[in-house]
């Protein structure tokens, strides 16, 4: 069983210290992890490099709430009735998505890692609704993560997946990214436009593309791609490799794909409550024999919402979650992200991790060194996720217009800098 209450005081020093959470044992639980979220960001794989005021906590409260929901037979009722009563979604994948996972999830909620949040004053760990003191700390169920060892192969390398066939308890070593559209720089988008032409339809009907991809396309049912998750970089890769990589046989590999969609409206749900549109997120995966659940954090940092805006001849899109930060530094930095680039080529040719590699060019003057980000930007983001968080807590009626209000201030950042253009290359329909 999870505890009911926690003494951080008495957590000691962190298990696992990532870019933006720290993991702890919990005492007396063994099967349960303590995760507190930070207010540090990271983007492109480079780790920390940027800070966020309060986004601790309103990450984590973001993060409950969604795993609360995903709980609940109720949303997963009106999940299903979203589908059903939506005429534009082919019937054939209609038909497909409903059976399965949903069957279940209808009468009885998903299954998650999650436990609860610790209130920040009493240490209880609340289950259902919010703490009266919200905190940065969440309760989560414990799964093994496993890494493939990088093997040599014939001068070069490759990552072994023989141990997820011999277990039966782990977190998938993918990431689900589900797609209500496809969004301009997206890894899809770039991926295909390499592509000769044939090569473009063939990839476009593996993401069911009904049409030719184009940026900030819409789509009538949701797409997914599929990532590698513990390797040095994330990695595209194919349906079959996915399910190779997986260690589980089709039709639990089938069921995490299909739970991974039906996941995705929840967030939609909740961002349509706020005026925002979403656009694709991410999702994690454990399995326990032949239960899925979902795991890992889910917040601002993992979907991209957005809205629109008119401005200077454009039609713009406002971003409410880490993109912004992306866009900033390719926008602000370009040759800083220009040297990111570079050092993810190297570290693909030589099989080493990517961070050593950029931090050596930097030291030797190769690459700009990190850029500190303009205080004015920064206060923007933090805004944005208070604004979601007081709508997750109930305390302002009024968060669609504030969230606008912070979109149209980010466009008069770029305005008062000349990189409106910039901007806009990027992110005008």
């Amino acid at each position: 069983m999870p505890p009911e209450h926690l003494d951080l005081k008495s957590l000691g020093e962190p298990v696992y210290r990532g870019s933006v959470q720290y993991l702890y044992a919990v005492p007396g639980h063994a099967d349960y992890i303590a995760a507190r979220t930070t207010e540090a960001g990271s983007v492109f794989d480079v780790g920390s490099i940027f800070v966020i005021k309060d986004n601790d906590v309103n990450r984590a409260v973001f993060r409950h709430a969604l795993y609360t929901r995903l709980g609940q037979a109720e949303q997963w009722q009106r999940v299903k009735a979203r589908i059903e009563g939506d005429a534009s979604i082919d019937p054939v994948w209609k038909k497909d998505i409903l059976d399965g996972p949903l069957e279940k999830m209808v009468a009885e909620g998903a299954s998650t890692h999650h436990a609860g949040m610790v209130d920040a004053v009493t240490g209880e760990v609340v289950r259902t609704g919010m703490p009266k003191n919200p905190s940065s700390w969440n309760i989560v169920r414990r799964f093994p993560v496993m890494k493939p060892p990088q093997r040599p192969f014939m001068g070069g390398h490759v990552f072994d997946y023989e141990q997820f066939y011999q277990a039966s308890t782990y977190v998938v070593p993918l990431e689900y990214i589900v797609r209500f559209g496809i969004t301009g720089g997206s890894s899809v988008l770039k991926k295909h436009e390499a592509m000769q032409d044939s090569s473009k339809r063939a990839y476009e009907r593996e993401l069911g593309l009904k049409e030719p991809m184009h940026a900030w396309q819409t789509l009538p049912q949701p797409v997914f791609d599929l990532t590698s998750k513990y390797e040095p970089e994330d990695r595209n890769v194919s349906r079959q490799e996915a399910l190779l990589m997986s260690g589980l046989g089709a039709p639990q590999f089938l069921t995490t794909i299909k739970m991974a969609l039906l996941g995705a409206w929840v967030v939609r749900d909740i961002l349509d409550e706020v005026g925002l549109t979403l656009w694709d997120m991410k999702w994690e995966f454990a399995v326990d024999g032949v239960d899925a659940f979902f795991v890992d954090t889910v917040d601002t940092d993992s979907f991209r919402a957005t809205s629109t805006i008119e401005r200077g001849g454009y039609k713009l899109i406002l971003h409410y979650n880490k993109q912004a930060m992306r866009d900033y530094y390719r926008i602000m930095h370009a040759e800083w992200f220009a040297g990111v680039n570079e050092a993810k080529k190297e570290a693909a040719k030589q099989g080493g991790p990517f961070t050593q590699i950029l931090k050596a060019g930097q030291d030797a003057g190769k690459w700009p060194v990190t850029p500190e980000v303009d205080a004015t930007f920064l206060a923007l983001q933090a805004e944005k996720t208070l604004a979601i968080r007081e709508h997750i807590l109930g305390v302002n009626n009024d968060v669609a217009k504030w969230l606008r209000d912070c979109g149209e201030r980010e466009i008069a950042f770029y305005e008062s800098h000349g990189k409106l253009d910039a901007y806009a290359k990027f992110n005008a329909l």
